[in-house]
């Protein structure tokens, strides 16, 4: 499985799964019991617990908030890794469900063990995710 693969390399592939719509990878990208942050006083605000509520709930539920064929396109800008502890920073940008531009960037402190990520634990503009994907807040 993962287990080969550096812990920079499993971020790495993650974000480039999450870039390409490879959701068998994503799944398997994660431990059973992963654990993503999200920052803020957002209705994604708060810590999403086990690898199918982070893919299915978090990740599919923000997808939700995108128009068909508007989903964010990723982009990977950089990855530093030290031992276990991998931070990736990525650009996302797409087109809302009500028309808007989304295009923030984030960045992401992952902890990988025993080949899948362990943990997140995002930063990103939350006035912009507030202002484009919640306006009614």
């Amino acid at each position: 499985m993962n287990n080969e693969l550096s812990p920079k390399a499993v971020v790495v592939r993650y974000v480039n799964a999450v870039a390409e719509g490879d959701l068998a990878t994503i799944t398997d990208s994660f431990t059973e019991d992963a654990t993503w942050s999200y920052p803020g006083d957002l209705p994604l605000s708060r810590v999403w617990r086990g690898r199918d509520v982070i893919v299915n709930d978090f990740l599919g539920g923000a997808g939700s908030l995108f128009a068909p064929g508007g989903t964010p396109q990723v982009t990977l800008n950089q990855v530093i890794a030290d031992g276990d502890q991998v931070v990736a920073e990525w650009r996302s940008v797409g087109v809302t469900a009500a028309g808007a531009t989304y295009d923030n960037p984030c960045l992401g402190v992952f902890t990988v063990r025993d080949g899948r990520i362990a943990a997140v634990r995002e930063y990103t503009d939350t006035q912009h995710v507030a202002k484009v994907l919640f306006p009614a807040l």
